[in-house]
């Protein structure tokens, strides 16, 4: 049987690693009204293991939407595709920021198909984002 636990040492390399924002939507946690979660990738119901190269830091938000989903429906090309994958995918290859960093454009099936399935511009955080924007705080990378 595979241990399934998350120590403490490899939530803090996960939180390290992404330094303090959500792998899929980029929230920052210090400005965040509900804690991150360290999820799955690859959930265990799905075959994942809590391995360093399986984990991402996720909102609240986004890790509710991604539940237990690895692939979803790309709206351009009416396909299936694999999600966005922090771990083997680049964000910037799958993603990018209309023209006041307020909305995560998709430019890949899986971008498009990460953005619908995970909400990642959600009202809130669309609002959060502007914010921020406004106060240098946007975007965090």
């Amino acid at each position: 049987m595979t241990d399934e636990r998350i120590t403490s040492e490899l939530r803090q390399v996960v939180i390290n690693r992404a330094r303090g924002c959500c792998e899929y939507c980029y929230s920052q946690n210090r400005f965040a009204m509900q804690s991150f979660s360290v999820e799955h990738i690859k959930p265990l119901s799905k075959g994942g293991l809590s391995t360093e190269d399986n984990l991402a830091l996720s909102c609240q938000g986004c890790n509710n939407h991604k539940y237990n989903k690895i692939e979803s429906h790309d709206p351009a090309t009416d396909q299936n595709v694999p999600l966005f994958h922090p771990r083997q995918q680049k964000w910037s290859d799958h993603f990018i920021w209309n023209e006041d960093y307020t909305l995560v454009i998709g430019i890949t099936a899986t971008g498009r198909a990460t953005v619908e399935a995970l909400q990642l511009n959600r009202s809130g955080l669309v609002n959060l984002r502007r914010v921020l924007y406004q106060m240098g705080e946007h975007p965090p990378l």
